[in-house]
């Protein structure tokens, strides 16, 4: 409290005050020229704001970075447990190299073959199909089963048999074995 005293009296003091006649003196014409002014002689202009305060979400998103910041740095690193690392993805074995060795060696042959060393080779490509003769001839033969096959017996006509050549009696063979 005895420092604030102090600079309320310093400041406060009627001897650091300037008396009138120690003040600077002003130009008669400069005195005359303000004393004289008109505000009215001003063109009206729009002032544009030099320095852009931030956004709402400027402050929010800094407010955010700001308590990111303070929680890393005020991390206590003591609170963690220890843990042992295992490592999951162990190296391969002699099996799976040589499989990838093989596979690569494959590729390469694929890759960089030579076809130079080739012989020509013709080609003569074969008909399966048969002749249309043997194709009509089962076509011929399908119609036949198939009418067969279905064949609809209601369709018949009612007839009587009568027969031109009866057969001889016992008689009349006798008569020809004498004969």
């Amino acid at each position: 409290m005895g420092i604030k005293l102090e600079i309320s009296k310093m400041a406060c003091s009627v001897s650091d005050t300037p008396a009138l006649k120690d003040l600077p003196k002003v130009a008669t014409d400069l005195k005359s020229q303000l004393e004289a002014f008109n505000p009215s002689c001003l063109r009206d202009v729009d002032t544009n704001e030099k320095i852009v305060l931030p956004s709402a979400e400027d402050v929010a998103t800094e407010k955010t970075q700001k308590s990111l910041f303070d929680g890393i740095e005020k991390f206590d690193s003591s609170q963690l447990k220890h843990t042992e690392t295992q490592e999951k993805n162990p190296l391969p074995d002699k099996d799976v190299v040589a499989a990838e060795k093989q596979h690569q060696n494959l590729l390469d042959g694929v890759e960089h073959f030579d076809k130079t060393q080739m012989k020509h080779a013709h080609t003569e490509e074969k008909n399966p199909l048969p002749p249309m003769e043997a194709i009509e001839a089962e076509k011929e033969k399908n119609k036949f089963l198939n009418g067969i096959e279905n064949f609809d017996p209601t369709k018949l006509k009612h007839t009587e048999t009568c027969e031109k050549n009866p057969l001889p009696t016992k008689d009349v063979i006798e008569q020809e074995k004498t004969a």
